[in-house]
C-alpha cells in the first residue's frame, strides 16, 4: 500500500512538474508565435469558406511575419480591436 501511495505522489509531483512548464510555454507560443481561428461567414468569400458553406475554416494567425513587418501583397491580414483593455 505504501509504494502505492509512493507512486501517486511520484506521478502527481510529475504532472504538475510538466503542467507548470507547459502552461507558460503554451501561453507565450499563442501569443508571441501563432495562434489558430476559425473564419466564418461569407465575409472572406471566396478565398475562405467558398461555396457558402456551413462549416467554418481554420487558419493560422502568424504573428511572427507582422512583427517582422514580412507582409506581402495577397497576405490576409486579421485585426483585433481593443477597447479599454478588452477584446470588441
Amino acid at each position: 500500500m505504501a509504494q502505492a501511495q509512493g507512486f501517486g505522489r511520484r506521478y502527481l509531483k510529475a504532472f504538475f512538474k510538466g503542467f507548470f512548464v507547459a502552461v507558460p510555454v503554451t501561453v507565450t507560443f499563442l501569443d508571441r508565435v501563432a495562434c489558430v481561428a476559425r473564419v466564418e461567414g461569407a465575409s472572406m468569400q471566396p478565398s475562405l469558406n467558398p461555396g457558402g458553406r456551413q462549416a467554418s475554416d481554420v487558419v493560422l494567425l502568424n504573428h511572427w511575419s507582422i512583427r517582422n513587418y514580412d507582409v506581402q501583397r495577397g497576405d490576409i491580414v486579421s485585426l483585433v480591436t481593443y477597447y479599454k483593455g478588452t477584446p470588441v
